[in-house]
């Protein structure tokens, strides 16, 4: 056991930042579902992946037709705990928190003409054999460059902030935007952004396409890592999306990139923003 509870000269924190544990990785324990469930999960989620306007009813007629039995009901559940909507609005989008403020939608029609510009975040559902975890990323809009990410075992809003404070850490974007789910609502996340004079975005309710940056990159991790590894637990998964988001950032080559790599397009251009200040 790397991490001794009853050790009273270090603290829990301490020992996990010495080994380079995130706090939530010690605190991890498998989401109670049943196998049939966690399958369930999975299978809805990789179909939102090629589909992701299906909403609950349009996924649960689609799965009945695959020979799933499932119901509506069940169907809204496991999407609601995997954090997913169709992208289409409608009156079953989920709502905002009643006490946090919800800022406008402020990219339509932006040119995207330089790093650091606009930055967004969002989360995604991670499965594993026992239970699943919860990926949150924030990217750099102009160059798909992933600033900082993290994982969870609960859609709370601590490794959000976590996130977003280990992206600031390398520079500050004109804009933030991110959905109106309370995670990214809520004063401990938005204050960080309004300290810094960052102007703030919200996507429109049921509107994924919105924060399609980080969408697209979700389709790509998922493709291209966690549905190949197939996590095995908690440090495999960890462990595995370490080295994906390092060759994402500095060898993954994009063609809307004219062929470059994300990490070579964002600090190219920081530099060049340097050199012209």
């Amino acid at each position: 056991m790397l991490i001794e509870p009853q050790h009273h000269a270090l603290s829990i924190v301490r020992q996990c930042q010495l080994i380079g544990l995130p706090r939530s990785g010690y605190y991890y324990h498998p989401k109670e579902e049943s196998p049939e469930n966690l399958a369930y999960l999975r299978i809805i989620d990789e179909q939102y992946l090629r589909t992701p306007f299906f909403g609950s009813r349009m996924m649960t007629a689609w799965m009945i037709r695959q020979g799933y039995s499932v119901n509506r009901k069940r169907v809204q559940r496991l999407m609601r705990k995997m954090g997913i909507q169709g992208t289409v609005p409608g009156p079953h989008t989920s709502k905002p928190h009643p006490e946090h403020t919800i800022y406008p939608y402020l990219l339509r029609g932006l040119d995207l003409s330089y790093a650091n510009l606009v930055w967004s975040t969002d989360f995604t559902y991670v499965p594993l054999p026992t239970g699943f975890m919860y990926l949150v990323a924030v990217i750099d809009w102009y160059s798909r460059y992933v600033l900082s990410w993290e994982l969870s075992n609960t859609m709370d809003y601590l490794f959000c902030v976590s996130a977003l404070q280990a992206a600031l850490t390398q520079g500050e974007p004109g804009i933030f935007n991110t959905d109106q789910g309370s995670q990214f609502t809520t004063s401990a996340f938005t204050q960080h952004l309004l300290n810094r004079q960052i102007l703030i975005s919200m996507d429109g309710r049921g509107r994924a396409f919105d924060n399609i940056m980080i969408e697209r990159l979700w389709r790509t991790v998922k493709y291209e890592d966690v549905y190949l590894q197939d996590y095995e637990h908690f440090f495999m998964a960890r462990e595995s999306l370490e080295n994906y988001f390092g060759f994402y950032n500095e060898e993954r080559r994009h063609s809307s990139l004219g062929k470059r790599t994300p990490s070579a397009v964002y600090w190219a251009d920081r530099r060049g923003q340097e050199q012209a200040v």
